[in-house]
């Protein structure tokens, strides 16, 4: 079984993280959520959400990828995050998948994994990723990095991540129920 690892910080945005969680597991995928704390992580809009385990407990060689949910306030946490750099660091040494949406490339940048790569983002946090090739599609796939732009994009993220961890087939499995446009 495929293992993800979602890193939530205070302010973290809540339709990224929970709709990627929420897709990822209905995929057959393990997921699981790493709290900056162990107790409830407050999100953008003040949803509270109680993590699996506190990032303390995560390493990178448990998991096949990485998803960082954006949210300025849960971005500027997670850059600031020792554990944080650190997993994402061992998840690019051992050419794991690395993802992140909106304000998170900001993430990516920090750690110094962006450089000529291709990414997407928020258009807010497009001037700090200079260093990437900058495009403005919804979902990027550079090798396993993996971006998208805003939460109106969370969906076809979380369905891009399913097809690169178990296959298309399991998305259109996964789609029946949802009816999501894909």
């Amino acid at each position: 079984m495929k293992r993800v690892v979602i890193p939530l910080a205070p302010g973290f945005e809540e339709i990224e993280a929970i709709t990627v969680i929420d897709i990822l597991r209905r995929a057959g995928v393990e997921v699981v959520t790493a709290g900056t704390d162990e107790t409830p992580i407050p999100g953008r809009c003040g949803i509270r959400v109680v993590p699996d385990c506190s990032l303390d407990q995560v390493r990178a060689e448990d998991f096949d990828m990485v998803v960082l949910p954006g949210g300025m306030g849960g971005t500027e946490h997670l850059k600031k995050d020792g554990r944080v750099l650190s997993l994402v660091r061992g998840m690019q040494r051992d050419d794991k998948y690395t993802s992140a949406i909106c304000a998170a490339p900001a993430v990516l940048s920090a750690v110094g994994i962006i450089d000529g790569r291709r990414i997407t983002s928020h258009p807010t946090v497009k001037a700090s990723l200079t260093e990437a090739i900058y495009v403005e599609e919804r979902v990027v796939v550079d090798g396993r990095l993996v971006t998208s732009r805003a939460p109106g994009t969370a969906m076809e993220f979380a369905y891009t991540l399913v097809e690169l961890l178990v296959g298309k087939e399991k998305v259109h499995e996964v789609n029946e129920g949802v009816m999501a446009k894909i």
